[in-house]
C-alpha cells in the first residue's frame, strides 16, 4: 500500500479512531510479519520484521488484552464506514476501494480486504501495489496458489517490483517449500534492484531458506507468523 494512500485513509478518521486501530494492530502483530505492503518503503523491513526469538507483544505489555476477531471486525467496520458511505456515490473510485481494503487488511479481516482489492483492480488492474497486497491477503487466508498467481500477475505489469518479489519468495518458500524458486526469486529481486534498501533482510531470508534445502519441494511449511 502506498504511504500516500494510507495517509489519505487515516486522515479521514478521527485521531482517536486511528490510534485505537493502530494499537489493536500492534497487539495482534499484523504489522510485524515478514511480508511488506505492496508499495511500502523497503527501508521499513528492518524495523518491521521481528526476530524469531522476539517476545510476543502481549508479554511486553502485561495486562494488555488481545482483541477478539469480532472486536477487530467491529473496529474495521467503524473505520471503514465513512468511506463506504462515500463509495455509494462513487462505486468505481479505485482510491476509496483500496483504502477500505487497507483498513480490513490491517484489522486481519482478509476475505473482506480481498473483496475490496478485487473491486479496485477491476478499475485499475495494473495497480501492482494493490495486487501485491491482495496476494498477501490470499496467503493469510491459507491460499498459497492464489497468492502466487496474483504475485505473478503483478510482475507481468512491473517485472522488477521489489516488494512483490520479496513476498513471492516467502510464499514459494513457506507455502510450497520450493527453496530453489524462493532463492531464485530473491536473487532476481537483488539483480533487478541493485540499490534495494532491504538487501540485508533478503540475504538473511535466502540463508535461512537454504538451511531447509533438504526438505522435499512441495511439502507445505507452517506459515510465518
Amino acid at each position: 500500500m502506498t504511504d500516500t494512500n494510507r495517509a489519505t485513509s487515516i486522515e479521514q478518521w478521527t485521531s482517536v479512531q486511528a490510534y485505537t486501530l493502530a494499537v489493536i494492530c500492534l497487539l495482534v502483530g499484523i504489522a510485524s510479519g515478514w511480508f511488506i505492503h505492496g508499495s511500502q518503503s523497503p527501508a521499513a523491513i528492518a524495523t518491521e520484521t521481528p526476530s524469531a526469538s522476539a517476545p510476543a507483544v502481549g508479554s511486553a505489555n502485561a495486562g494488555a488484552q488481545t482483541p477478539t476477531p469480532a472486536q477487530m471486525q467491529k473496529m474495521a467496520d467503524t473505520q471503514a464506514g465513512p468511506l463506504i458511505e462515500k463509495l455509494k456515490a462513487d462505486p468505481t473510485n479505485a482510491g476509496l476501494l483500496q483504502n477500505i481494503g487497507n483498513i480490513y487488511y490491517d484489522a486481519q479481516q482478509f476475505p473482506t480486504a480481498i473483496e475490496y482489492y478485487q473491486r479496485a483492480l477491476k478499475v485499475q488492474p495494473e495497480n501492482t501495489g494493490v495486487r501485491t497486497d491482495m496476494a498477501t491477503a490470499y496467503w493469510y487466508t491459507g491460499n498459497a496458489d492464489a497468492a502466487i498467481a496474483e504475485f505473478q500477475k503483478s510482475l507481468s505489469y512491473e517485472p522488477n517490483k521489489a516488494n512483490t518479489l520479496f513476498n513471492l519468495g516467502i510464499v514459494e518458500w513457506q507455502g510450497k517449500m520450493d527453496i530453489d524458486k524462493a532463492v531464485a526469486t530473491w536473487q532476481k529481486l537483488l539483480d533487478m534492484n541493485p540499490n534495494y534498501e532491504g538487501k540485508d533482510k533478503v540475504l538473511e531470508l535466502m540463508a535461512q531458506a537454504k538451511k531447509h534445502s533438504g526438505v522435499k519441494p512441495g511439502t507445505p511449511a507452517k506459515p510465518l507468523q
